[in-house]
């Protein structure tokens, strides 16, 4: 199966020299572009890609603004913001609007495609660490800190969000629990529909802000 993709960033080269990489990798095929947050609603509409690489900073609609709305879609694709600088508060308000990783633009080619890979499969976490220093870095009185869903998971979903934190995927808290990937898949599964959450990203996230695991 065929990975759709659609780029969106206001800078025609950083568009093209994007779709030379995805265009050139088997099983990639970019179906649509935009020039900033607004272009790129309807563009998802009509091509309904898997994976959009969406630009933070743009004019007009930003990054933020953009990924709220595609994640408001009946059927949204993940998104995966594309950024210059690591550190970058709008990143991580990107996250929280629903964003399911990010990635520098300085980023290798083979990187670039392993995390729309990553992101598509949706089981595992892009880049972990630099989440947990993002999430370290917010004021604790964040809207998300009050979870009531925190509450409600059993000890061994606990178990199960804690790992999703350190970045690993199904097999591999499968193996550190020592029980079946259907079953971390179930755990995972209730995990975020008790947080009220639509990717391992936005529950790691609420882990992180409500306090469940300290980022720091």
């Amino acid at each position: 199966m065929t990975l759709k993709v659609v780029i969106a960033d206001d800078e025609a080269l950083i568009r093209a020299g994007l779709r030379v990489i995805i265009d050139a990798e088997p099983g990639l095929s970019v179906v649509g572009e935009a020039a900033d947050g607004a272009e790129v609603v309807p563009v998802v509409r009509r091509e309904r890609p898997d994976v959009v690489l969406m630009d933070v900073r743009m004019p007009a609609v930003d990054g933020i603004q953009a990924t709220r709305r595609l994640v408001a879609m009946d059927e949204p694709p993940k998104v995966l913001v594309v950024t210059t600088f690591e550190n970058d508060d709008y990143v991580y308000e990107a996250l929280r609007a629903g964003a399911s990783g990010f990635l520098l633009k300085r980023t290798r080619p083979d990187e670039l495609v392993h995390a729309i890979k990553l992101v598509a499969a949706g089981e595992s976490l892009l880049f972990p660490a630099a989440i947990r220093t993002l999430a370290g870095r917010r004021s604790p009185d964040s809207p998300l800190s009050e979870m009531p869903g925190i509450g409600r998971l059993t000890g061994r979903e606990g178990d199960v969000l804690r790992l999703m934190t350190r970045g690993l995927s199904n097999g591999e808290i499968a193996a550190e629990l020592v029980v079946s990937q259907e079953t971390v898949k179930t755990h995972v599964g209730n995990v975020l529909t008790k947080l009220g959450a639509r990717d391992r990203t936005q529950a790691v996230i609420a882990a992180y802000e409500s306090g469940f695991v300290s980022p720091r």
